[in-house]
């Protein structure tokens, strides 16, 4: 079997409402996510053991973080298809960590999908939805690799309308952000879920649409990275930006543009300010 790659796609939480709460603490999600066109590439192929590798630009942030939840999936699915793990698996980086943009998740989502092709593995939709609920909150959602509306813990996902063709810059001020550190500073009452129920004809009805939504958890992120308020401040005064939002649990923030032009030209104009952050801009990926 010749070596698979397969492409992790940032994570964009396009509005994010926190409706409830469980018992266990886990909070209740209404969200429209979609994947904008960069991210991390995970590659698989034979071998006589279980290895990682991992190199990039942003491969150092993971230094000192633990156990990789690559491994972590790569394990998992070996157990559930009841086989050997045997694999070279290679990463790389280009992301943020603990960036809001579902960097980890989207790592595992790929090593599933590239290590169920490698191997061979077909498992019921239901057990791998199950696997990787196990694996993380968001690990779902980037498996489908589409816009989709994500509900409960990250456990139920829905088609949304199409959307239509648009661009992001993303922007992250290379400050790392715990998630349950921002539930936790999150105060306030709880949002009513808010779905989109039509398709937007452009990127600007889009932005129209998300302005009566938000993202629920700036407030807390903002009193714990104040650099994000700075981030967002950036991305609404540059011209054409439609709409400038948290994505996630921060700290990366997107903006909303038009077209390639219009959102490179933003990138470069940040970079140029703020050259120590990372700056990217990308297409909103309507498809896998």
């Amino acid at each position: 079997m010749p070596p698979v790659s397969v492409e992790a796609w940032a994570k964009v939480n396009l509005y994010l409402h926190v409706t409830g709460k469980r018992p266990d603490g886990y909070h209740l999600l209404d969200s429209l996510v979609v994947f904008a066109g960069i991210g991390d590439t995970l590659r698989v192929e034979a071998a006589d053991d279980l290895s990682l590798s991992v190199d990039g630009p942003t491969a150092a942030l993971l230094d000192g973080m633990g156990g990789n939840i690559v491994l972590d999936a790569a394990q998992a699915l070996a157990r559930a298809a009841q086989i050997p793990a045997l694999a070279r698996i290679h990463l790389t980086k280009r992301l943020p960590v603990a960036a809001g943009i579902g960097g980890g998740s989207a790592d595992a989502a790929a090593t599933l999908l590239a290590l169920s092709r490698l191997w061979g593995v077909t498992l019921p939709p239901a057990q791998l939805h199950a696997l990787a609920l196990a694996l993380g909150a968001d690990v779902p959602v980037c498996l489908r690799r589409r816009p989709t509306r994500m509900g409960g813990i990250g456990d139920t996902l829905a088609e949304v309308p199409p959307l239509p063709a648009a661009w992001l810059v993303l922007v992250n001020p290379r400050i790392g952000l715990s998630t349950p550190a921002v539930f936790k500073a999150r105060q306030g009452c709880f949002s009513a879920p808010q779905p989109l129920e039509s398709s937007p004809a452009d990127a600007e009805q889009l932005a129209a649409m998300l302005a009566h939504r938000g993202n629920d958890l700036t407030d807390a992120a903002i009193s714990l990275v104040p650099d994000i308020a700075e981030v967002l401040q950036m991305l609404q005064t540059t011209p054409e930006c439609l709409l400038a939002r948290m994505s996630g649990s921060g700290a990366t923030c997107f903006g909303l543009f038009a077209g390639q032009a219009q959102a490179d030209a933003a990138a470069a104009a940040i970079a140029a300010v703020h050259g120590q952050w990372w700056c990217k801009s990308a297409p909103l990926l309507s498809a896998s």
